[in-house]
């Protein structure tokens, strides 16, 4: 059984990390997919305010994680933050269940939930934490392990969602099952995680918030970030892109794009752990060019699907890249500030906002100009010239050092 479940993996503080993010993403995947139901349909909001309200909780969230990580850093551990992250999530989903009206929703909209959110990074920067000492390699099976647990969320909890509310007149209860599994979350938290995550960082000059944030956007990291959120957009495009072109160029219907999403994902918990070995051997970069290339292939492909087969036979192409692009830069992005876990795990939100504002312009732009077809090409470009980008700074950077030895 080690062969398939690494030594890391009974490190406590990773395996608890673990459990907890699967209770993370359970919330996630009990609302996200009916999110727009609830605020449009039952809650009265318009399109307009319903999408800004997305952007503007994105932007909290991307702030609140660098703030909460940097505090967490400061304090040296990570279980304070998380627990009263997790409270907010447990208000959050429970007002707008408990309360249901425009006002709740907006409140909890901009506020209560992006807090909650940065949970998400929390855990990987304590998972991290207990990383400290480890290999690098170790370090990629690790954090593979950690976000191999939401898939598995999105596998098992949005098909028994819609199975138990499939004959009720509203979607609201959700929002009380995601409040639920915030307080499953939270006695993992308190009982489960061990107070220490591990080994302590060395100790580094303490940061004011106005530094973590100015080390965030420094030219050295922002740069890094840009080239991995052109990666990562693929993912959002496909989001969006995938439900139009099956349920138009190629001819399918509603039901098949939940059967297409369902076993992509069950893809990617199995290649998650793949590309953890790969990485291994390889190196992340070269695991990233290769996960990046297999995704571009695949959306490329999809950009001339005109049958429903088309779309089954291109999911494992979808499984085995998404995987890479979804669990490989985690510890690219930790490393850009590796002394600080909780600021570094900090940069996977700030990745999953740029990522979505990259995707949101290049899905603007292909759809007017191209089509949704189109687009899916567009999109396969969008990734390549992401790792392109990765790959000239590494090469840069390894040519600095090797100046500064000759002279």
């Amino acid at each position: 059984m080690s062969r398939f479940f690494p030594d890391v993996f009974r490190n406590p503080a990773i395996r608890a990390s673990m459990i907890a993010i699967f209770t993370f993403g359970m919330a996630g995947a009990m609302t996200a997919p009916y999110r727009s139901i609830v605020g449009i349909r039952e809650l009265g909001l318009s399109d307009g305010l319903y999408s800004f309200l997305a952007f503007a909780s994105a932007a909290v969230n991307v702030v609140i994680s660098v703030l909460l990580g940097n505090l967490a850093d400061r304090l040296g551990e990570y279980r304070s933050a998380m627990i009263g992250a997790c409270l907010f999530g447990i208000v959050g989903y429970g007002i707008v269940y408990a309360f249901p009206s425009p006002a709740t929703f907006i409140v909890s909209a901009l506020l209560p939930l992006p807090i909650y959110g940065a949970l998400n990074s929390l855990l990987f920067a304590n998972a991290r934490a207990a990383m400290h000492g480890m290999s690098r390699s170790d370090m990629v099976t690790a954090n593979s392990g950690v976000r191999a647990m939401i898939s598995l969320s999105w596998v098992l909890i949005p098909g028994i969602t819609g199975l138990v509310l499939s004959g009720a007149s509203s979607m609201l209860p959700a929002y009380l099952f995601a409040s639920l599994s915030c307080v499953l979350c939270q006695g993992i938290i308190l009982f489960a995680l061990p107070k220490r995550a591990g080994a302590m960082m060395a100790e580094v000059r303490r940061l004011t918030y106005f530094e973590a944030l100015r080390q965030v956007v420094s030219p050295r990291v922002s740069a890094h970030i840009a080239g991995v959120a052109l990666i990562t957009s693929t993912l959002h495009l496909n989001d969006a892109l995938l439900p139009l072109i099956a349920t138009g160029a190629a001819h399918g219907r509603l039901s098949d794009v939940g059967i297409l999403v369902g076993i992509v994902a069950a893809l990617e918990i199995i290649f998650i752990i793949v590309w953890s070995r790969i990485a291994r051997q390889t190196g992340q970069m070269t695991a990233l060019a290769a996960g990046t290339i297999i995704y571009a292939l695949f959306l490329g492909l999809l950009g001339f699907a005109s049958a429903p087969w088309h779309l089954y036979a291109l999911t494992l192409l979808a499984g085995i890249g998404a995987a890479a692009i979804i669990s490989i830069p985690i510890t690219y992005l930790q490393d850009l500030i590796g002394d600080r876990p909780g600021l570094g795990s900090a940069l996977i939100s700030v990745n999953v906002f740029a990522s979505a504002g990259i995707g949101a312009l290049v899905f603007a732009a292909g759809t007017w100009a191209i089509g949704y077809s189109g687009t899916a090409i567009l999109s396969a470009l969008t990734g390549l010239s992401g790792i392109t980008l990765l790959g000239l700074l590494q090469r840069r950077n390894a040519v600095a050092p090797a100046d500064a030895e000759v002279q």
